[in-house]
């Protein structure tokens, strides 16, 4: 039988199902501390009507004593009951909103990709602040319930004393939740637009962190502002019709809970009036009227929670149910794997065709950088085998036959815009924190002299996306990165268009010697690099025109010389 920890939902409300079924223990403890909070706090208006009749009809100090000693009990009983209650329930709801962050980060960074429709911002505000709204039902449930258990203890105690007083508490109950009700679902519906626009919001902000620099440089960053501000400006606008509505509900259970208990207090004062209740009756029903309010405010606001917790699962269930793009094969490909592209058709790629033998250094001169961009998204996966035509290989299997991880495992495709997270260099060359060609890798991409600048080394801290490095030197930490992974294939793009001349010189190299007897192709048009390959393939107009050592095309080929020239 699955688990509710590792059955997949299928919707918000399975979302919901799911956190209140993994809870039931944390609930219940929570019910029950909450409901004797609740309990207690009736009990009091009680126990001072019960004082009160008593002392008028004994007059017995030691009664009284006694009383009193009841009333520190209840105060003592409310006091304990409400700290550890609400200890228990906020434990439940954050554990519950991290398992829900954990399973969609944990959706983001599967090897497939999930056929989803949202930025990268959307998912960001998803695993935060929908899943903490979600797990919020886990609080939801057991405060509904005390609070029912308040209006309940409160109604049988007031019917004792006249029947007519009981029944117009629960009357009135009903009557406040079937009006409250309507104005909870629209409050659901705007809530769930709500975050939509927010989301939109977020992930606009992510788009321009990541385009700052671009930005800056063609002067696009005031427009892209405007931009911003707009997407903000709509979630605005929409977080105060959410205000509105939400105003609206609460003056609205405020002033109903108010009247019920006006009308509890005026009957109990007429029925007292008429001598149909005593004196003590009557401090216990004022007592309860003024009572009540509050757990009938907190019972008539729970559909609106709940209403902001299924949105907000429904947003869960976009992340968490969607398919993935492409269902991956499960075959593993052997070590040593050669590299065959056999008719691949897509993007600006036409009818491509080439191979890689196991060990070879393979250099790629596309005349397109398109072309270029196209192969390499098809050799990292990032396009589904059946999203283009014809087949990619390794040792004779098709990528639609293998298992992503392994594939990724043998096969490591470096993009040309590596990212660089905040850390240390150490962490950003090997994240893991189990390559053992470190040393190796700082070496070949040359980042030494970046290592020796700093007194830490490679326990340098590297600021977010890399601020505090100029563009050769992310450029050349991303490389170490790809080199420190130690692959038996590895395919980089463009390694080397952000540092000098002599540096790339020196770069190439130190990969042909450090990649030796191991599967390595480069798409670029560097020369050094070129010159360090066994052979070079031109790609142009989509298909491989001539492959032939570096200095073989320069001698036999005029295009392909003015091509890669500097």
């Amino acid at each position: 039988m699955t688990s509710p920890d590792t059955q997949a939902p299928r919707s918000g409300a399975d979302i919901l199902r799911i956190a209140l079924r993994r809870n039931v223990g944390a609930m219940t403890r929570g019910t029950v501390l909450m409901g004797l909070y609740q309990a207690g706090e009736t009990a009091f208006p009680i126990a001072l009507g019960l004082i009160v009749e008593h002392a008028l009809r004994h007059r017995s100090p030691g009664a009284l004593a006694l009383s009193i000693a009841a009333l520190a009990v209840i105060v003592t009983t409310v006091s304990l009951s409400w700290r550890y209650g609400m200890r228990v329930l906020q434990k439940a709801n954050t554990s519950e909103a991290h398992r829900w962050r954990v399973r969609v980060a944990a959706c983001g960074l599967q090897p497939v990709a999930r056929d989803v429709d949202l930025k990268s911002g959307e998912v960001l505000t998803i695993a935060t602040e929908d899943a903490d709204q979600t797990a919020d039902i886990i609080e939801v449930v057991p405060l509904l319930i005390s609070s029912l258990v308040a209006v309940l203890v409160a109604a049988v105690a007031l019917g004792l004393a006249d029947l007519r007083l009981g029944l117009l508490v629960i009357v009135g109950t009903v009557a406040i939740l079937s009006i409250l009700s309507v104005l909870s679902k629209r409050i659901g519906d705007s809530t769930q637009e709500q975050q939509a626009r927010v989301a939109r919001a977020g992930a606009k902000v992510a788009d321009l962190i990541t385009g700052l620099r671009p930005l800056h440089g063609f002067g696009g960053n005031h427009a892209a502002f405007r931009s911003y501000r707009q997407v903000s400006t709509e979630a605005r606008h929409q977080a105060v019709t959410v205000a509105k509505v939400n105003g609206a509900y609460a003056g609205a259970a405020l002033a109903l809970n108010a009247l019920l208990a006006a009308a509890v207090t005026l009957t109990a004062g007429w029925l007292a009036f008429k001598g149909r209740i005593t004196i003590g009756e009557l401090v216990m029903a004022v007592g309860l009227a003024q009572f009540i309010i509050e757990p009938l405010k907190l019972f008539s606001e729970m559909p609106k929670y709940v209403m902001i917790a299924r949105a907000s699962a429904e947003r869960l269930a976009l992340v968490l149910t969607a398919p993935p793009v492409t269902t991956p094969g499960l075959e593993r490909p052997a070590a040593g794997a050669d590299v065959e592209i056999d008719g691949v058709r897509y993007g600006s790629l036409c009818e491509l065709k080439f191979r890689v033998a196991a060990g070879e250094f393979v250099a790629i001169a596309a005349y397109e950088p398109r072309a270029a961009a196209d192969l390499a998204a098809v050799l990292a996966l990032r396009v589904p085998p059946d999203a283009y035509a014809g087949a990619v290989r390794l040792g004779g299997q098709g990528l639609a036959e293998l298992s992503v991880e392994a594939v990724r495992e043998l096969m490591l495709v470096n993009p040309y815009d590596g990212e660089i997270f905040a850390g240390t260099l150490r962490t950003n060359i090997d994240p893991s924190g189990t390559s053992r060609t470190v040393p190796e890798a700082v070496e070949a991409s040359l980042l030494t002299d970046v290592v020796a600048l700093h007194r830490e080394g490679l326990d340098h801290a590297v600021r977010d996306r890399g601020a505090n490095l100029s563009g050769g030197q992310r450029q050349r930490l991303s490389l170490a990165r790809a080199l420190a992974a130690d692959t038996d294939i590895l395919v980089l793009h463009d390694p080397t268009t952000a540092v000098d001349a002599v540096t790339e010189q020196l770069i190439a190299r130190n990969l042909a010697k450090l990649r030796r007897g191991r599967t390595t192709v480069i798409l670029t048009s560097s020369p050094a690099l070129l010159d360090a390959a066994d052979r070079v393939l031109v790609l142009a107009d989509g298909a491989v025109t001539a492959a032939d050592t570096h200095r073989n095309l320069l001698a036999t080929d005029a295009g392909y010389g003015a091509a890669v020239a500097r």
